[in-house]
């Protein structure tokens, strides 16, 4: 369906002053335009407002067939007519024709300029011929690379653009014949050109096909074409038939038929290439992709000529990457990244519009009023021509562009209008005899022609039926000028002018409630968008006024599907966003109540206040708008109100009217634990605590975790990207502290936290810096250890708490806080920690310890270091500020040098310092393969030492005693007697030999 509006998109225009009528006319870069009449060529310059004044003139060959412009390379190329032949010529350097009488150098293609002829190409326009085989019938220049591609009647002749260099500051415009595009089966009435993409149409069929440089299965380029197939056989015998029916006065049409991407290649259309290039390592194309076929069916049920069911109008479309123009080719037109590509074709009653890049489409169909005769596409509008009347259809070009250059697109931060929405029908300005039409930056160019005679002449007539005979194609010649005609150049408006007039016509819709004023906003946001879209059309200061309409529009549409109760009111949030209105301001918009009923707030304004209310907005809602969003959710979401108060967006709600919202909840339909805390928050607000403590008893501490997990704002919140730490959270800091690191541990749990989030949290809490760490973290970590979250990296959690315990002990620096778990809880509750080795309390026991809080730091290292989980070569390296000469020092060194298994270390280690524990130590580690060290290791340490006395002697004598009953027991008499010392006293060993001859009699 196609939307009708009366709004103005053309401003002034003028007459082109010609002095004969304009056969063929195009415009020329962004100031020029050409026009073609009898056997010459005339250059205007056209400049914003300003009258067209001529430019240059010069002279052509013979009439002009087809014209056409390439900005890149600044060239004109025209097809011309003399005797019956026509002829291929580009027109380069045209800008230094001073005078029609001026010297113009003309050369064949590829001739390269050599002596005298070098400086004269710098000062004047050079004509380049290009010979074809057959006649050319119609051409397309490449906005891109500037490459010509010239159709005939079986094949495309492709004219790379390249240069001669003259010198270093010089060089000479060219072309190469680098590619021939065989064709079967489809006769070219107009093609167009872009980055590879080929466009083909007939008077009934359109082709697009896609020239990749690298080839499909290792396919390679062919120098000579190739046989076609069967299917192209088949074809061609269907055509020797229709001929044949023909000549008996018998018309055969085909079906009509679309095939879309592999599918093309179904068409019957056979296509082929051939390189012609004259450096192979330089060819471009190797392989050809089809991507579209339509053909159409003439309806032949109303008589119609011929002239009434003919395709016209084909047109590529590019729409560049915004702001990516790069400079790789030099004296060329900056390349430019293609980021969308369209396709435009139409019949006389119909338009259609596809997106051929990546994937293939059809976007728009345009049923015009009245026949139409020539259409131009531009990324902002479809201008269409007919009898009496230029009309002005918008586009979905930019809508899908605008997909593919941002992928957040259709999501909660960035909207855009569909492509599936209906396009509308600008205006319809009366122009009476239309005959051509183009477009160049801002203008139209429009050639009237009256014809008071046509009516009778085409009354008398005849009819004639559609006949197969009338398709070959001949370049038509002009007829004879004739006066009655203009050539005007039509401004159209700028875009911020025409935004403002759609934005006011929006307005008329605004009370209705209607689908339309939608409709219409959405038209004038893709309007901007587009013109953003390409700003080498736009003028100084203009680009600052387009992006303040581009937010007032996301505004307008905000507002559009939060009041209209549709399918798209979700879309309220991103447009919100884009337009940059803070939430106070979107509230001060208008009045969202229903005129004259009670209140309702549509779903699109709810859900646009619940998401950003959700998000940590660095805004403050006064009193009056905070109360003001409470009533809005009250009537319209009740569920949603305990989330919504804990938003710091609500921090200025007055706690005693929240509380007032909070009691008149029903709790039966959802999480009372939730509405309980959120009441529990207003009290501690109020100062009311013996209401807080009565609201904290109704519910297990349990449910008061999941209450928690349900809405983590109540206790941890985030302004200007920092974490803060709610009134809350600082409350039960103080009295319930095991609450507090549960619910913590219960957000982390769930992917409410991040962990360096909870440690800052902990931090910020506590007042300490960023080097200091609060026992209440300390609790948290461990806490962690003892619930196993699967996400918790388990040696850098275990680096920490180790980190944190050494410090203290090195320190002999108390917790701030008292601990939540002892050293027993971790042990009884967490498989982390394990039993502490018996020998390390007999170890530690040998001298006193401080305090209390130190010992408690110092078993759950221990507990650490003897647990199944910790890496202990990690920990080594940080043991450094533990000092051996400290009891606690020395439990940790040598643990950890027994889970390295260096017990020889250990034991000579604990020999040295403390015998007594040397005996437990040898009994509880030295086993299986490491039991030989009793009477390798241990016996001569401990006889060697006997021997030198001293103070410990008595020590060392009882620890040999049970050193030599371990030993009795383990060895046979022979070995027994062969680890004893040759020096030794027979009376004290004698005992423990008796004891081992018995357990084994020596054979």
């Amino acid at each position: 369906m196609v939307h009708l509006y009366n709004l103005h998109p053309f401003g002034s225009q003028q007459v082109v002053p010609c002095k004969l009528e304009p056969e063929r006319f195009c415009g020329g870069g962004s100031d020029a335009l050409f026009v073609a009449a009898g056997c010459r060529v005339e250059a205007f310059a056209v400049a914003g407002q300003e009258l067209c004044q001529p430019r240059c003139a010069f002279a052509t060959l013979g009439r002009v067939l087809r014209l056409a412009y390439s900005e890149a390379g600044d060239y004109l190329v025209a097809i011309e007519e003399k005797n019956h032949v026509t002829f291929l010529r580009a027109y380069v350097n045209w800008r230094n024709k001073r005078a029609e009488t001026s010297r113009v150098c003309i050369r064949m293609v590829g001739h390269n300029a050599e002596g005298p002829f070098r400086d004269a190409f710098r000062d004047q326009m050079s004509i380049v011929e290009m010979p074809l085989a057959e006649a050319p019938l119609c051409i397309s220049c490449c906005p891109v690379t500037g490459d010509l591609l010239v159709g005939c009647t079986n094949k495309l002749v492709l004219f790379s653009l390249k240069y001669q260099v003259i010198d270093e500051e010089f060089s000479v415009l060219d072309f190469e014949r680098s590619l021939i595009i065989h064709i079967r089966n489809i006769t070219p009435v107009d093609i167009s050109f872009c980055v590879g993409y080929v466009a083909v149409m007939s008077e009934l069929e359109v082709l697009i096909l896609k020239l990749e440089s690298t080839p499909k299965n290792g396919e390679r380029v062919h120098h000579h074409p190739r046989k076609p197939n069967t299917l192209v056989t088949q074809a061609e015998g269907i055509s020797s038939e229709t001929l044949q029916l023909e000549a008996d006065d018998f018309v055969i049409c085909q079906k009509p038929l679309e095939l879309l991407g592999e599918n093309s290649a179904q068409s019957g259309v056979s296509v082929t290439l051939e390189s012609t290039g004259l450096d192979e390592d330089k060819i471009k194309y190797v392989h050809v992709q089809h991507l579209l076929y339509r053909r159409f069916a003439p309806d032949i049920s109303s008589y119609a000529l011929s002239d009434d069911i003919k395709l016209h109008s084909l047109q590529l479309l590019p729409i560049y990457r915004t702001d990516s123009l790069t400079s790789e080719r030099k004296n060329l037109t900056q390349e430019k990244e293609l980021l969308s590509l369209f396709c435009f074709f139409s019949l006389p009653h119909v338009g259609y519009l596809y997106l051929v890049v990546k994937s293939v489409e059809l976007m728009s169909v345009y049923q015009y009023p009245e026949k139409s005769q020539q259409a131009v596409l531009t990324p902002q509008f479809l201008h269409v021509i007919t009898r009496n009347n230029l009309q002005c259809f918008t586009v979905r070009c930019s809508a899908a562009a605008a997909r593919e250059e941002d992928p957040h697109l259709d999501s909660t931060l960035k909207a855009c209008p569909p492509v599936s929405m209906d396009v509308c029908a600008l205006r319809m300005q009366l122009f009476i005899g239309l005959k051509a039409i183009c477009h160049f930056r801002n203008h139209i160019i429009l050639l009237t022609k009256a014809d008071p005679e046509a009516v009778a002449e085409r009354g008398e007539a005849p009819r004639k039926l559609l006949s197969k005979k009338r398709t070959s194609v001949k370049p038509k010649t002009p007829p004879v000028a004739e006066a009655g005609w203009n050539l005007y150049v039509v401004n159209t408006v700028s875009p911020v002018q025409l935004y403002k007039e759609m934005v006011d016509y929006s307005n008329t819709y605004k009370t209705a409630r209607t689908q339309s004023c939608i409709h219409l906003l959405s038209e004038a946001h893709l309007l901007v968008r587009a013109a953003l879209m390409d700003t080498s059309l736009l003028e100084p200061g203009e680009r600052a006024e387009l992006l303040e309409a581009f937010k007032e529009s996301c505004a307008h549409l905000g507002d559009c599907c939060s009041r209209l109760d549709t399918q798209y009111s979700h879309l309220a949030l991103p447009y919100y966003k884009m337009s940059g209105l803070s939430v106070a301001e979107v509230l001060a918009r208008g009045d969202w109540a229903a005129d004259g009923g009670p209140q309702k707030y549509e779903k699109g304004l709810i859900f646009y206040i619940s998401h950003s209310l959700y998000e940590n907005l660095d805004e403050e809602l006064s009193e009056e708008l905070a109360v003001k969003v409470v009533q809005m959710f009250h009537v319209a979401e009740p569920k949603q109100l305990p989330h919504i108060l804990c938003s710091p967006a609500m921090k200025n709600i007055n706690p005693s009217t929240a509380l007032s919202y909070l009691r008149k909840l029903d709790t039966s339909g959802f999480s009372s634990i939730l509405v309980t805390l959120a009441k529990a928050a207003m009290a501690l607000k109020m100062g009311d605590r013996d209401l807080y403590r009565n609201e904290m008893k109704s519910h297990p501490e349990m449910k008061l975790v999941c209450g928690f997990i349900l809405e983590p704002r109540l206790l941890i919140q985030q302004q200007k990207g920092q974490i803060v730490p709610t009134e809350f959270a600082v409350h039960l800091k103080e009295t319930q502290p095991g609450l507090l690191v549960a619910s913590v541990l219960g957000l982390q749990k769930n992917n409410k936290i991040g962990i360096e989030e909870a440690d800052s949290f902990f931090k910020v809490l506590c007042g300490k810096g960023a080097d200091t760490i609060p026992q209440l973290l300390v609790d948290f970590w461990e806490a962690q250890l003892v619930a196993c979250l699967p996400d918790v990296l388990l040696q850098e959690l275990f680096f920490k708490l180790t980190s944190q315990y050494i410090w203290r002990l090195s320190k002999r620096q108390p917790p701030d806080t008292v601990p939540l778990r002892t050293s027993k809880d971790l042990i009884n509750t967490c498989s982390h920690y394990g039993l502490i080795y018996p020998w390390v309390n007999v170890l530690i026991t040998s001298d006193s310890l401080p305090d209390k809080n130190y010992t408690e730091d110092l078993s759950k290292l221990q507990s650490l270091i003897c647990g199944p989980s910790f890496d202990i070569a990690s920990i080594v390296p940080f043991l450094e500020p533990l000092s051996e000469d400290s009891v606690a020092g020395l439990s940790v060194q040598v643990l950890c040098r027994t889970r390295l298994k260096e017990y020889e270390q250990c034991l000579d280690t604990l020999l040295e310092r403390c015998p007594q524990a040397v005996i437990p130590y040898a009994s509880h580690e030295l086993k299986e393969e490491t039991r030989t060290l009793w009477w390798k290791k241990l016996l001569p340490e401990l006889c060697q030492r006997i021997k030198c006395g001293g103070e410990r002697y008595q020590l060392y004598l009882s620890s040999l005693k049970e050193t030599l009953s371990v030993v009795a027991v383990e060895l046979d008499l022979r070995d027994f007697l062969n680890v004893l010392p040759e020096d030794g006293t027979a009376a004290f060993f004698l005992p423990y030999l008796l004891y081992c001859s018995r357990k084994k009699p020596l054979t």
